[in-house]
């Protein structure tokens, strides 16, 4: 594993995960787990695709693992989409 696949590099990149939340409630309630990480920026909801995917930009360096952890408090998963094309 290499520091971008296990990180959230902060940045307007951030790093698309995938989640198996479906409706929009659901989404909303693992957006709101997600933000309350310290160096979390801001959460994207993207609803228009199967599965459903958040987008997190951060303000520092964040674990992958962290991320997984916090939304595991919601009562759902994510999964880190792919590293963004440079």
């Amino acid at each position: 594993m290499s520091l971008l696949s296990e990180h959230v590099i902060p940045g307007d990149h951030g790093k698309i995960f995938e989640t198996n939340a479906k409706s929009r409630k659901d989404l909303e309630r693992v957006q709101s787990f997600i933000c309350e990480l310290e160096a979390v920026r801001d959460v994207l909801i993207n609803e228009n695709v199967f599965p459903r995917q958040l987008t997190v930009h951060t303000s520092a360096l964040l674990k992958v693992k962290d991320v997984e952890r916090q939304v595991l408090k919601a009562g759902f998963h994510v999964v880190p989409k792919a590293i963004f094309p440079i």
